[in-house]
């Protein structure tokens, strides 16, 4: 028999306390009652939980429909993406069948991946390996359960991300019953077309949103603001990084920026570039506090913004050439009301 490998990944970090595990832990029962009375599911659906805070841990083993019964979430600290995904690819290397020259393997695996916030842990190393070995061969949905989430950050391990607008009893309640139905709608599909795809339920009447990643230009961390520089010097780059300042209650009226240069730091080229999504926002400079020196030539000034909006260091010479578009000028100063320069997303 051809199984329909089911995995649910879900978030259960500090933030899920309270309704959102609550809320989950009703909804994995009611998925399973439903698909428990659909003949199609009942024939090809096996079912795991896998959990992940801090650490992550299968909390229910793939098992037949018919014995699988949804296990209590428990909480910890942390949200480790990274390696919710490592434990989820090994179990799938453990259990799902692969097609052989006797007989066909499992149909491809469906993961829905509930989160609540980004992740806290590295997890360069486990996108990488997903993107390479597992993502063209499941069906991953990643549903972000209110807005906290930075939708870009799914968007490197799959296309199918929704956002759970709404998180009141109801929306969650609507929100099951359409995973349920998804999977219904894929375990027919799989036996009657032999379709090894997931196929996705209506969100009509749910405060549920397919979020498109190409429209979407993400969340700022707000604790930071990073610049992304290059040496005039040496062309290699740098980061420019401002931390939020902390001022003592009373003290409001002098603060006149927002965030105090922490320091400047050299990066690889390659290796930020091919990490980083690209995507920017704006920052005005009134709000930055401190210029530091280039980390790489020791130019005093390693934050200058050239005509074509990108920023780099100046030493002691008259006339300089921007690393980025090869423009040559002399130096300048800002207007009374600063500039608006590009930031990173933190």
């Amino acid at each position: 028999m051809r199984r329909l490998p089911i995995y649910f990944l879900v978030d259960i970090s500090e933030s899920m306390v309270g309704t959102p595990i609550e809320q989950v832990q009703q909804g994995m029962r009611t998925i399973i009652q439903n698909l428990r009375v659909d003949p199609y599911a009942l024939e090809t659906v096996f079912v795991s939980i896998i959990a992940f805070a801090g650490k992550a841990k299968v909390l229910s083993p793939l098992t037949e429909l018919y014995k699988f019964y949804p296990p209590t979430f428990p909480i910890g600290g942390g949200t480790s993406l990274g390696k919710g995904l490592e434990c989820l690819m090994d179990d799938m290397d453990l259990n799902i069948q692969k097609t052989t020259l006797e007989q066909k393997g499992d149909w491809k695996p469906i993961i829905f991946l509930f989160t609540d916030g980004n992740p806290t842990d590295e997890y360069a190393a486990a996108f990488r390996r997903w993107n390479e070995k597992y993502r063209k061969h499941c069906s991953l949905v990643a549903v972000s359960i209110g807005d906290n989430v930075n939708v870009l950050t799914l968007a490197q391990i799959t296309g199918d991300i929704l956002l759970l607008k709404e998180t009141d009893p109801e929306s969650f309640s609507k929100f099951f019953k359409w995973v349920t139905a998804s999977i219904k709608t894929t375990s027919m599909s799989v036996s009657e077309q032999n379709a090894d795809e997931v196929k996705l339920a209506p969100t009509t009447g749910i405060s549920l949103e397919k979020v498109d990643p190409n429209k979407h230009h993400g969340c700022v961390d707000e604790n930071f603001v990073v610049l992304h520089a290059r040496c005039q010097t040496t062309a290699q780059d740098y980061l420019i990084k401002y931390a939020r300042r902390s001022m003592m209650p009373g003290y409001e009226m002098y603060n006149n920026s927002d965030f105090k240069l922490v320091g400047a730091y050299p990066v690889d080229k390659e290796s930020y570039a091919a990490l980083s999504d690209g995507s920017r926002t704006k920052i005005n400079t009134m709000a930055l506090t401190g210029v530091p020196a280039c980390p790489c030539c020791g130019n005093q000034l390693g934050a200058v913004v050239c005509e074509c909006g990108n920023i780099f260091c100046v030493g002691e010479n008259n006339t300089n050439k921007c690393p980025w578009c090869g423009m040559e000028g002399t130096l300048g100063q800002a207007g009374p009301s600063g500039m608006d320069i590009t930031r990173g997303l933190g």
